[in-house]
């Protein structure tokens, strides 16, 4: 019985700290000059998707559909469909390694960037979300969520 208490607590030890080892290859991913390595960390159609939300929500604020005749109404399928293929070009591989190497240099100030000398805070949301903040809170922080995707916790959104 004592035996399998162990290795419970083992599990659940080698849980806690799984998703600190994929922060630790998205920071050697990071500085590679090739984004081969990191597009085993990222999950890009969630991140599209997450921006695509975002923006809809932008976009249904400025321009209610109570009238689905209206100029507004079509105003705002336009913005929305001319919006998800604007995203779908600009969220790459490059700009996810660009964008967390920014974050990593704003808060460091370090060249090249090192994620882990920039993480505040880096801690679980649920069984299956990780958050790390880059930054201190309230100072232009960057969240990335790290997701749990089949078998890899991924990268599946970035708020800068």
């Amino acid at each position: 019985m004592r035996f399998l208490g162990y290795l419970v607590l083992f599990a659940l030890i080698g849980y806690g700290l799984w998703p600190y080892y994929s922060l630790y290859r998205l920071d050697a991913a990071i500085n590679q000059q090739e984004t081969v390595q990191l597009a085993t960390l990222v999950d890009l159609p969630a991140i599209r998707a997450n921006y695509k939300r975002r923006v809809a929500g932008g976009v249904e604020g400025m321009f209610p559909s109570e009238d689905p005749n209206s100029a507004l109404s079509w105003i705002r399928q336009n913005l929305e469909r001319l919006g998800d293929a604007a995203l779908d070009q600009a969220i790459t591989l490059t700009w996810v390694q660009n964008l967390l190497r920014e974050a990593v240099t704003r808060t460091t100030g370090q060249s090249p960037p090192y994620l882990l000398a920039g993480v505040d805070f880096a801690f679980f949301e649920s069984y299956d979300r990780f958050l790390i903040r880059i930054g201190e809170l309230g100072r232009g922080a960057t969240h990335v969520r790290l997701s749990l995707v089949g078998k890899e916790w991924k990268v599946t959104d970035i708020i800068p």
